[in-house]
């Protein structure tokens, strides 16, 4: 049985993750272990890709800006940290599996689900339907760990999830972890780099001299069947994988992975996860202060916790939760914001409100935010903007209460009008300084009645396309000695 393969395991000598991705980042103050992010010696892949889209590239993902990430799965039944509470030894594996038998999913409703995000204003979300712990969330014919036969549940989330989205026009994406801490043949052979004589973490790597090639070669097998699956049962829009971490891109086969998944499904966009071949970048939990120079997104928690963690009430407020999307979609990101319903299938009311909150205020904000391009970079303007499709209409994030105005540098068209959004006024501005081709500062007047009290948005109109002047040329410095 697979409980007792895995459950059996020696859990003396646990080791920490190396990359921590998707655990639940416990407060301290909270009465558990507190999360830790290994050092970054011990991260050997990056979180984030940057370069050339190697794969297919959908229009509509860039356009979307706003993604609901799920965690969902049998770790909500107690309420503990998604697959990395068993890894790190907090909880024995077998208490962990036991959740099987209380996950009912007795009051999910798909359709709820599918309004909440619509009224979010969320074009696509993406579902655990595998998380590290290996209990799939639809009917897999690859082994008997899921819902549909192991729990009272006994349904294919994954399908009625990926149906109601559909009926709505939202996206419908799939989070797919490589790993399987479960499967009795995962932990069967290392890394190169990994050192031969540790013995590590028995639930992702062999003994010392246990090593096991073959049983390696059945993994990727059980492993491609779930991928076949997921693919030829849903056509998901996106595949977010995860779990790459722990063998090569080598190991896993990604080149043959990553051709597979463009023949069988070629509209499917994938994450940076599918090491080299992603069609986007996926930093985590943090706003790059660079962002990627192509498609990326951040997939951030609503509290600190992915999956539901009762004693976890952290939640971030409305007005946190617009500037980090206002940052994110100003670098040319989306957010990917992610919720823990409960085993029953609710999500919680304190993260319902959150997520409308948002919702109210991208629909009055909705053209500084759908069809917009990527702002101005740092030093124009002491906040996030973003640029219409047509590059003549600048829009600024104004996240705190000015101080008589805010002010534009940098730009040497001439701004012809400054709407406050939502407010339907015009605010008052006026060209101060400059000489020639240097430009010189736009004063925008803004009154405390303008003010939104999440965030404020100017709409700038300009005279052409927007045209930046970042460099001084004339009287350069001469060098000493020439």
């Amino acid at each position: 049985m697979l409980a007792q393969t895995r459950g059996d395991a020696p859990r003396a000598r646990l080791g920490r993750a190396r990359h921590p991705r998707h655990r639940a980042p416990e407060r301290s103050s909270l009465p558990h272990e507190p999360w830790a992010t290994p050092p970054p010696e011990e991260r050997r892949f990056p979180d984030t890709i940057d370069g050339a889209v190697t794969m297919t590239s959908q229009r509509w993902f860039t356009e979307a800006k706003l993604g609901i990430f799920i965690h969902w799965g049998i770790y909500s039944v107690d309420g503990v940290a998604e697959s990395w509470s068993f890894f790190d030894g907090r909880i024995p594996y077998d208490d962990y599996m036991a959740q099987l038998d209380r996950f009912s999913a007795a009051r999910f409703d798909p359709d709820t689900w599918a309004d909440l995000f619509v009224r979010a204003g969320a074009r696509y979300a993406v579902l655990t339907a595998k998380h590290h712990d290996g209990v799939a969330l639809w009917d897999t014919g690859a082994n008997d760990v899921s819902v549909v036969k192991r729990t009272p549940a006994g349904r294919d989330l994954v399908a009625e999830y990926v149906a109601a989205l559909r009926r709505r026009d939202v996206k419908a994406g799939l989070y797919y972890s490589h790993l399987d801490w479960s499967h009795p043949d995962y932990a069967t052979v290392r890394r190169p780099d990994e050192d031969p004589a540790e013995r590590g973490n028995p639930y992702s790597m062999p003994a010392p001299g246990e090593e096991d090639p073959a049983r390696w070669g059945n993994f990727l097998d059980f492993h491609r069947t779930q991928v076949r699956e997921l693919l030829e049962r849903f056509q998901p829009d996106l595949l977010w994988f995860d779990g790459e971490w722990e063998r090569t891109p080598e190991q896993w086969g990604m080149d043959a992975l990553a051709g597979e998944i463009r023949t069988r499904s070629p509209h499917t966009v994938v994450n940076g996860r599918l090491t080299g071949h992603g069609d986007y970048a996926t930093p985590e939990q943090g706003v790059p202060i660079e962002p990627p120079a192509g498609p990326w997104e951040l997939c951030l928690t609503i509290n600190d916790s992915w999956g539901y963690q009762p004693q976890d009430t952290h939640h971030k407020s409305p007005r946190q939760l617009v500037r980090i999307f206002a940052e994110t979609i100003g670098g040319g990101g989306n957010l990917l914001l992610d919720v823990g319903p409960q085993a029953d299938g609710t999500i919680l009311p304190e993260q319902v409100a959150r997520l409308e909150a948002l919702g109210e205020w991208i629909g009055r904000h909705s053209a500084a935010v759908y069809g917009t391009d990527r702002g101005m970079p740092h030093g124009h303007f002491y906040g996030p903007s973003t640029l219409s499709a047509d590059r003549r209409t600048l829009y600024l994030f104004v996240f705190d209460r000015p101080n008589e105005f805010v002010v534009l540098r940098g730009v040497r068209n001439a701004v012809t009008s400054v709407r406050v959004l939502g407010a339907d006024t015009e605010a008052p501005h006026e060209r101060v300084g400059g000489l020639g081709e240097v430009p010189g500062w736009e004063y925008i007047h803004l009154a405390d009645a303008d003010l939104d009290p999440l965030c404020t948005v100017l709409a700038l109109e300009l005279d052409g396309e927007l045209d930046l002047y970042r460099t001084h040329a004339r009287d350069q410095a001469v060098p000493d000695g020439s």
